[in-house]
This record gives C-alpha cells, structure tokens and sequence, in this order.
C-alpha cells in the first residue's frame, strides 16, 4: 500500500481507490470468517438461583426480592417464578459503575461551557 500513498496523483487516484476497496474488502471477509469460528455465548435466561450465583456479589435470594421488589434489578414474572435475562442484567451490572474523577471532570467543564456559550451578554 506504501506504493500507491507515495506520489499519489489524479492519474493513480483510481487505481488506489480500487486497492483500497479490496483491501477492505479483505479485511471484511477475514472478519466475518473469524466470528463464524467463534461461538458466542447467545443471550440466556437465569432462574433465581443461577442469578445469584452469576452477580458479582453473590447476594442471597432475599436480597434479589428485596431488589425485585423495589423495582432495582429488571425482572421477567412467569405466574410465581422470576426470570432474569442475562443481557438486561449485565447492562444493569454496567449502570451501576461509577464515574472516575477524570470523567466528572469533562463532564462539568462541557456542562460550564454550554452554560457560559448559551449565556447572552
């Protein structure tokens, strides 16, 4: 590819471009053929206990109704049972990281400036 960025001109502009497009192309099917090689795991169902064992904390089955029951932690109702699906219950798990100090830093300084850009003089 060095060749074709190396005086690139109007006259090898097509030519790069085309390099390029299979170049990418390339690069997409190696891709593709790699997650076809790797089994993800699929979304799941957990059953009260399973969830128990799977949270980090590994709270007692009080402590999930307790959550349940406060509306904290989403939950799938089946007549009596509860079923958490494992994707709400990892974006749950993610919702609840604190900010780092860097981030709540940028998160006032962009606030400050909208504030003061908004401000008419």
């Amino acid at each position: 590819m060095e060749h074709f960025t190396e005086g690139l001109t109007l006259e090898t502009l097509p030519k790069a471009f085309t390099h390029l497009t299979n170049e990418v192309r390339e690069i997409k099917r190696l891709l593709l053929e790699k997650s076809n090689e790797q089994p993800t795991e699929t979304d799941r169902w957990f059953d009260l206990n399973e969830l128990c064992q799977y949270h980090p904390d590994k709270p007692t089955k009080p402590t999930v109704y307790g959550w349940v029951f406060a509306g904290r932690i989403p939950v799938h109702k089946s007549g009596k049972k509860l079923r958490f699906l494992k994707s709400e219950i990892d974006t749950w798990l993610k919702q609840g990281r604190k900010k780092t100090l860097a981030e709540t830093a940028i998160e006032a300084e962009r606030y400050l400036t909208k504030k003061k850009g908004g401000r008419h003089e």
